[in-house]
């Protein structure tokens, strides 16, 4: 089976606009996470949609998918998010498990609840390329220069730009793969290693990438949320 998982467990301190987090905002006529989570349920590829929510808006989150959610609301699960977003990865997985029993036949695309302009080719693409090599990344080629500075006032390092890529979202694998690396992790790992494909990376497991888009971006800040409302014709944010 073919399993989506939105990772909505942030409380969008950066954008700092309302007294919620950032994906229930109004984007156009709707919240964010339901552009997100509509997306996949327009992709008859996707058996289940696991959407992962602070503890403390697992209520809310339930009643916006009873109120905007018109097809396969039967297929949308709101469980509670962990500490970070790996962990919530991990709780999304092992309600899935629960349900559903553990296989090497299921798969898991992950995907921030505040990327809601995510395509249907990316989602196609990921499925097809976890099929194949059982974890993937969505990346785009980096059009500006990269600088490193490890001290944060000079210049340590400046990589050749047509190696540099940044990373977006869906994240997918294996659900049994991606269970054996997270569980390989030590406590102080799992601290730090905050990027579930970077999990894969330090453990020398393979991650292919897929082409993202400039438009999949993440709804940041609150000139990012100004920019999105203009794709969808909504009211800004002074």
């Amino acid at each position: 089976m073919i399993f989506a998982g939105i990772l909505a467990g942030g409380t969008g301190s950066r954008m700092n606009i309302a007294d919620m987090p950032k994906q229930f905002l109004e984007l156009g006529d709707k919240p964010i996470v339901i552009h997100t989570l509509e997306k996949f349920l327009l992709c008859e590829r996707i058996d289940e949609v696991y959407v992962g929510v602070h503890p403390g808006w697992t209520f809310h989150m339930e009643s916006l998918v009873e109120k905007y959610i018109k097809i396969r609301r039967e297929n949308v699960h709101v469980v509670a998010g962990g500490t970070d977003r790996n962990s919530t990865i991990m709780n999304i997985v092992d309600s899935i498990e629960e349900r559903f029993g553990k296989s090497e036949e299921h798969y898991i695309i992950t995907h921030d609840s505040v990327r809601p302009f995510l395509t249907s080719r990316i989602i196609n693409d990921n499925i097809d390329a976890v099929l194949e090599y059982k974890v993937c990344d969505t990346v785009i080629p980096a059009t500006d220069t990269i600088v490193v500075s490890e001290d944060g006032r000079m210049i340590t390092d400046i990589p050749v730009r047509s190696k540099m890529y940044q990373g977006q979202t869906p994240q997918s694998f294996q659900m049994t793969l991606l269970r054996e690396l997270y569980e390989d992790l030590n406590e102080e790992e799992k601290g730090i290693l905050t990027d579930a494909c970077k999990i894969a990376v330090v453990r020398n497991y393979p991650v292919y990438l897929v082409k993202g888009e400039p438009s999949n971006m993440k709804l940041t800040t609150v000139s990012d949320y100004n920019i999105a409302q203009a794709m969808v014709g909504g009211k800004f944010i002074d």
